[in-house]
């Protein structure tokens, strides 16, 4: 079988729009799939796409990348204390997704095998946010960047797109990779609800939390797929508005 790999913007606990998107994929290929991360929160059921994600992964090649509102979630699960930001901004509704779970031992295994970033063998870096040293994210000096730096996609957006890669003056963050697949910021910041290409970064994040879709994109044919619009999946909620 030929074999693809898909990238997965940001969930949100939109369970029914993660599924719409995988029955899309053509069953002849033998996929791989990277989750971006905000797994959780948003929409009601977080505790719930937790749960299948487990269960898909059993049967699918898959890298979780770690989210802000994973680790919230995370130290929830692990502590039982709620960090009240969290709460403002969909932590509420993943603690209610989580009432009829009985054993939550499965799903604390699942967070704490969450990874910071990934980079595959053509040198493509998937991160959920971004990182700040211009040596790479190994060479990070806070690991919280890696699931809340925004400057990265910052960086990105400002570039001046006549500036060559082989330029002294081209960001040389940018320049460590092929190409960089982050999710974090919604790509309705720039009026759009479609992944944006912006230098050699790709940001995923098409506002599934809100306003927008989930999306899912082929990194080699840059193609993607959408789900229909969220908050239309799930009507009688807010999700993260």
């Amino acid at each position: 079988m030929m074999k693809r790999t898909f990238v997965i913007g940001d969930i949100h606990g939109g369970l029914i729009a993660l599924k719409q998107l995988l029955e899309k994929t053509d069953k002849d290929y033998k996929s791989n799939y990277i989750f971006l991360g905000d797994l959780v929160d948003g929409w009601s059921e977080s505790a719930q796409t937790i749960e299948f994600l487990i269960e898909f992964s059993k049967k699918n090649q898959c890298v979780f990348i770690k989210g802000n509102h994973d680790e919230w979630c995370y130290q929830w699960l692990k502590t039982g204390k709620a960090n009240s930001i969290w709460l403002r901004h969909g932590g509420e509704s993943t603690v209610m997704s989580y009432e009829t779970v009985v054993d939550k031992s499965e799903h604390l295994l699942f967070f704490e095998q969450m990874i910071d970033y990934f980079i595959d063998s053509e040198n493509r870096l998937f991160i959920h946010a971004g990182f700040s040293s211009m040596h790479g994210p190994h060479k990070e000096k806070y690991k919280s960047n890696y699931s809340w730096d925004r400057t990265l996609w910052e960086v990105a957006v400002a570039l001046d797109h006549r500036i060559s890669l082989e330029s002294g003056s081209y960001p040389k963050r940018l320049k460590l990779f092929k190409e960089i697949y982050i999710g974090h910021t919604p790509t309705t910041e720039l009026n759009s609800l479609e992944p944006i290409n912006k230098a050699n970064v790709w940001n995923i994040d098409t506002a599934a939390a809100f306003k927008g879709k989930l999306t899912m994109l082929d990194i080699d044919t840059k193609t993607f797929m959408q789900s229909d619009f969220v908050y239309k999946l799930y009507p009688k909620e807010k999700g993260r508005n």
